[in-house]
């Protein structure tokens, strides 16, 4: 039996997914578990794993295809049910000949007869990372009722948002089965729902009903939604918001005339087409015909390039627009001389470096922030959205920005307060690779506490970061240069140097407490001694 398999729901509010690459070709057995496909949400990278063991007989997407939740992503045959389906398909290719040779009144009167409906089963997807279970804050809809494809049925609240659930296809609510304000399971039945199933429509005999039909379909495809009745998720709409773009007149290509964001960026393109000079107009010129060629060629050849953002870079610039708009940014420089412990950790990394642990500068900045930390626990804070509760973070998770090929991403140490500096050295080597190739896993970028901003390594020296929020903090640290400075006996000689630039959330820190703890920070690495002392 050849069965598709069909895309979950794979985070809160995602209704699509970039296809990053296949994991199995055609042909290939595969057994339960086995990994499928990556793919990339607008949060992170997440790998598909195969329900059930079988031989994959057709991928719907190609790399880089914009797969969708709800619509099979593969099909595969499941063992021990080949002459099952063989016996299927015999008796399907036998009916259906069968019904081709009745006549045609006959096929039309038996329609009408044959539609039945189903009711099914509605089961609460995952709406969130780690969520089993939400509260139905409110239902939308009333049993009996009769409700459309995508339809608000519900709002349910998770511990992180009120998400609203839709209706996945249209029918009559035969059962709600959870009360307001009881607690909904996920992947337990939400709600039933009555579903007609009718009968294939019958073949068009008759050339002229062919012919008038062409044209009605085209008719009603042609019709765009209208405001407010446009049928797109909330990504497409705030897609559209940006680009001052009417939902409306945007016609979709998904089920229903559903918008896409390709949608969007075809109908920009198309208005852009037809505000620019028409060069049929030119070509009509005879006495300048090569001279249009040129130019036509010339023009394709500087052609901008339209690319979407999406995925993890989508998540970074909706993040920090909202930090720069909510947080008051400021900044604070220091000047590090990092010559001690350059030398401390070039006579150690022969000794302790390995294939899962490399021995970098990181380990060590970390590992004296977090004794630093202690000192100073507001730079460990969270504050809350409207800025009436601040939260001292009992752990120091410590974020470190990662360029990866999928964008910049912030996995974080767990609990450096608890860790030797070989033990953070082995969560960074962890995580970096992790990063880098872009598999970095959900629960590594959750509950970071303080950031940290490694631009050094491309050649920066001095920055403005951006802080993490809901963070209160985060530092750039500089490249590494040998530069002239005055020793005490007032004689130049050559040090290892290092600007770090701190942004700190002036609501909650000031001038006064950054730059005491940047001193302290500061003390720690300058003299590694005294991050010895300093450590329990």
């Amino acid at each position: 039996m050849i069965k598709d398999f069909i895309l979950p729901d794979i985070g809160e509010g995602v209704v699509e997914c970039e296809l990053v690459e296949w994991l199995v070709k055609e042909g290939d057995t595969v057994v339960e578990d086995q990994p499928i496909a990556d793919v990339m949400t607008d949060k992170a990278l997440v790998q598909i794993p195969a329900p059930f063991a079988g031989v994959v007989t057709k991928l719907y997407y190609a790399k880089g295809d914009i797969a969708k939740v709800h619509a099979p992503l593969y099909a595969v045959q499941i063992e021990g049910a080949v002459e099952i389906a063989g016996e299927e398909s015999i008796a399907t290719e036998s009916a259906a000949t069968a019904k081709v040779t009745e006549p045609v009144a006959a096929t039309t009167a038996n329609t009408s007869s044959s539609s039945s409906v189903s009711i099914e089963e509605f089961l609460l997807p995952d709406i969130g990372e780690g969520i089993v279970e939400c509260e139905l804050v409110e239902w939308l809809v009333s049993e009996g009722d009769w409700v459309e494809e995508d339809q608000p049925i519900a709002d349910v609240m998770t511990d992180k948002a009120l998400v609203q659930i839709p209706a996945i296809k249209a029918g009559k609510i035969a059962k709600l089965h959870y009360r307001k304000g009881q607690l909904a399971k996920v992947h337990a039945p939400l709600f039933a729902i009555e579903v007609e199933l009718a009968a294939s429509a019958p073949a068009a005999t008759n050339t002229d009903t062919v012919a008038n039909a062409a044209p009605t379909a085209q008719t009603v495809n042609a019709e765009p939604a209208r405001q407010g009745k446009a049928l797109a998720s909330p990504a497409v709409r705030r897609m559209a918001r940006s680009l001052d773009i009417d939902l409306s007149q945007v016609p979709g290509t998904g089920k229903h005339g559903r918008v896409y964001k390709e949608d969007i960026t075809r109908f920009q393109q198309g208005a852009s087409n037809v505000s620019a000079p028409s060069t049929t107009q030119v070509k009509e010129a005879p006495a300048q015909a090569s001279q249009t060629q040129v130019t036509t060629s010339t023009e394709t050849q500087r052609a901008d390039t339209i690319e979407p953002i999406r995925g993890v870079k989508a998540v970074m610039a909706r993040m920090m627009v909202e930090s720069v708009s909510s947080i008051p940014h400021f900044t604070y420089c220091e000047e590090f001389d990092l010559t001690d412990l350059v030398a401390l950790r070039e006579s150690m990394k022969v000794k302790y470096s390995s294939d899962e642990v490399k021995l970098t500068m990181m380990p060590f900045f970390m590992k004296s922030m977090s004794l630093a930390l202690s000192q100073f626990p507001v730079m460990n804070s969270q504050v809350n959205a409207d800025c009436t509760e601040l939260t001292y973070k009992a752990r120091h998770n410590i974020g470190m920005a990662v360029d990866s090929k999928v964008g910049l991403l912030v996995p974080n140490i767990k609990d450096v307060q608890d860790k030797s500096i070989l033990e953070v050295a082995a969560e960074i080597t962890r995580l970096t690779q992790a990063a880098r190739s872009g598999r970095v896993a959900p629960a590594d970028l959750k509950d970071g506490t303080i950031s940290i901003s490694n631009i050094g390594a491309l050649g920066g020296t001095v920055a403005t970061p951006i802080i993490n929020k809901p963070e209160v903090a985060i530092v750039a640290l500089g490249k590494l240069q040998t530069l002239p400075r005055f020793n005490a006996k007032g004689e130049v000689e050559a040090r290892q140097i290092m600007q770090v630039s701190w942004s700190g959330d002036h609501r909650v820190i000031d001038g006064g407490t950054i730059a005491r703890f940047c001193n302290l920070w500061k003390q720690y690495l300058e003299q590694p001694q005294e991050m010895l002392l300093a450590m329990r």
